[in-house]
């Protein structure tokens, strides 16, 4: 399909197949066993629905869809909220998706990971600064409401225990979202009415099999990212910027012969074939000579890199705000690589996925003010898209125009406008975008920083040791160098250890120009 034809594709009628009979990986919807789903029984207001796109400039107004057009609707979607890996069950933990603060928790009662509206009924403090208390319930450390699982208040100090039982007033309560988690991700529906309580036997989130395969091994991660959702996911699908922007990280697809080229770079850029085969409300596939690509609306992005199904990417790519958004990923693999994994610490995974998502960031956060001055809705008209390699960029766009009109529907109201641009340490800073939330990164920078400490301490105790025996336990010149070399190697260390904390750990520049 030539390239430029996608533009229109959107228009096109819609394909008889269901999306998710396209590729073979996503072909079984069914719930693991230990999936259960979190009683919602609470209501505390009813959530509006924003369609605030994050734009700087007016837009031109959007011309009535046809008659019978669908529109995506993006509070009836499951969102994930992080790894299971990255939650510690002895702390609540708040997030904001689709524009909506909530704070996962988890219930030991139930044994279930319950997901919460992050607010207090009492004065609006967010319970994800609270606490689990000594009975399992969620507590605001305010004034010390508790919480059972289901979002009832269940005790207020400040209550006399003789008097009304003002807890059990609806006013009381919290919002409960239905939950579950699956493929070891905990996923959240951002709907707390009571009718949408069975909501996981009616539209269950989406199932990668290969994730629960007991044959793959599956590295887990999340980074919070300062661009919105639809940079994010444009640049997921899009192959042809990693021997570019990823200069010295990664490698591009394999090169082909070309046939009349005589001009190369050395970063091995070249055509890449891209089809779309399926496109719809749900989704799109894309088959490619080696593998493939698919979206399943609006988080889910799969790709298979080889022919052989030995290595999956699997990447969930979340709305939080205007001009935010976060990206938890999932790479499940066999054969040589489960090996590779037994031996590999996790954070270190996670540097490197770190160091690839850090050398485009301020690429996208700067293109993304690009495309809100000159209007998403002028997407295809700014960008010149001529070669096959950006029929997947294309396909994504055309779907977020045609059934979002280019917009994310918040769950809450938002200001139409994009955050103001930060430094660039800040606009690369790691510790709080990833390093907090993940428990493998905190716990090695925990020991790291012990290790740096007890390094310094002990090159500085040496060196006293040998000032204070003056010359009676070490005697000889050969064993005063030793010790003096011992000092000097475990102080150099100990600087070399904060050098390394510092770049993989909080801020890391990447320079293009010198890669």
């Amino acid at each position: 399909m030539d390239p430029l034809s996608l533009l229109s594709l959107a228009r096109s009628t819609r394909p008889s197949l269901p999306l998710a009979a396209a590729a073979a990986p996503l072909r079984s919807r069914r719930l693991s066993g230990g999936a259960r789903i979190a009683q919602s029984r609470w209501r505390r207001a009813a959530r509006l629905s924003a369609s605030a796109v994050a734009a700087e400039t007016p837009r031109t107004e959007e011309p009535p869809s046809p008659s019978g057009q669908e529109r995506f609707d993006w509070l009836d979607q499951w969102y994930p909220f992080a790894p299971v890996c990255d939650l510690d069950p002895g702390a609540p933990h708040g997030k904001t998706v689709l524009g909506l603060s909530v704070v996962a928790w988890y219930d030991r009662g139930a044994g279930e990971w319950r997901v919460f509206d992050d607010t207090c009924p009492h004065r609006l403090a967010p319970l994800s600064e609270g606490r689990i208390d000594g009975k399992g319930r969620l507590q605001c450390v305010y004034h010390g409401w508790c919480f059972d699982g289901a979002g009832a208040c269940k005790f207020i100090p400040q209550a006399p225990a003789l008097g009304p039982p003002v807890h059990k007033n609806s006013k009381a309560c919290v919002a409960s979202y239905p939950c579950v988690v699956q493929t070891n991700i905990l996923w959240f529906y951002p709907r707390s009415e009571p009718e949408h309580k069975d909501v996981l036997q009616r539209k269950p989130p989406p199932l990668i099999p290969e994730i629960d395969d007991p044959r793959f091994i599956t590295v887990y991660g999340i980074r919070d990212l300062p661009y919105g959702y639809d940079v994010l996911v444009e640049n997921l699908f899009d192959p042809a910027h990693v021997p570019y922007a990823h200069k010295g990280i990664m490698r591009g697809i394999p090169k082909k012969e070309d046939p009349g080229r005589d001009d190369y770079d050395k970063e091995g850029g070249g055509p890449i074939k891209m089809k779309i085969k399926e496109a719809n409300i749900q989704g799109f596939v894309s088959p490619q000579e080696r593998g493939y690509f698919q979206f399943i609306a609006p988080c889910t992005l799969v790709r298979l890199p080889l022919s052989q199904e030995w290595y999956l990417l699997v990447f969930f790519s979340v709305p939080v705000a205007p001009g935010r958004s976060r990206v938890i990923w999932a790479f499940p693999r066999r054969n040589v690589s489960v090996w590779l994994h037994n031996i590999t610490p996790r954070w270190l995974n996670h540097v490197e996925q770190n160091l690839i998502l850090d050398s485009d960031i301020f690429l996208l956060h700067v293109e993304e003010r690009k495309f809100a001055a000159v209007g998403l809705d002028n997407w295809q008209k700014a960008c010149y898209v001529p070669t096959s390699s950006d029929n997947t960029v294309i396909a994504f766009r055309n779907w977020f125009r045609k059934f979002c009109k280019s917009q994310v529907g918040w769950a809450t109201p938002q200001v139409d406008q994009l955050p103001p641009t930060p430094t660039k340490d800040q606009l690369m800073e790691r510790y709080w975008s990833h390093v907090a939330q993940c428990t493998s990164c905190s716990a090695a920078l925990k020991a790291m920083k012990a290790l740096e400490v007890a390094l310094q301490i002990a090159s500085v105790a040496i060196v006293g040791i040998l000032a204070v025996a003056k010359g009676t336990l070490v005697t000889s010149t050969v064993q005063r160098a030793v010790v003096v070399s011992t000092a000097v190697l475990c102080f150099a260390v100990s600087r070399w250890l904060a050098n390394f904390i510092q770049k993989n750990f909080y801020f890391q520049d990447y320079i293009h120009a010198y890669k």
